[in-house]
């Protein structure tokens, strides 16, 4: 019977959460957008966050300055690699693939101070070492 007040309860809380994360994520933020793939060239994508949201369609050209949701600049952050396999040969012979690194398509870099981690866009070299 407790375990029934439990779930209760906590189901105002999960919806007052997601409300404030989409209020949060519809914030504006001014930046540019770096188009490290193609300089020079727009990018072209469609993008809702939240259900029961609208589609909306953004158009972005590299080096200029926009002002977008928070939810559009961490999207563009945190999808914008992709992995690098390499392979790695164990002691018995066995091949195994490994992510190396992630090679940064595109990002968005933001021109004000924000509290979110995600809006780095420093192009990383960095390189995971694993050893087999």
């Amino acid at each position: 019977m407790e375990e029934k007040n439990k779930n209760i309860k906590s189901e105002p809380i999960r919806k007052q959460s997601l409300i404030y994360k989409r209020d949060k994520d519809r914030e504006k933020v001014k930046g540019i957008f770096r188009f490290f793939e193609c300089p020079g060239s727009e990018l072209k994508f469609v993008f809702r966050a939240y259900k029961g949201d609208a589609i909306e369609k953004y158009t972005l050209i590299d080096g200029q300055v926009y002002s977008l949701p928070l939810g559009v600049a961490k999207h563009l952050n945190k999808k914008g690699s992709y992995p690098v396999h390499h392979f790695a040969t164990d002691e018995s012979g066995r091949v195994s693939a490994k992510i190396g690194q992630r090679v940064r398509r595109f990002g968005f870099q933001s021109l004000e101070f924000v509290d979110v981690e995600e809006l780095s866009t420093a192009p990383s070299e960095l390189v995971t070492v694993e050893s087999v």
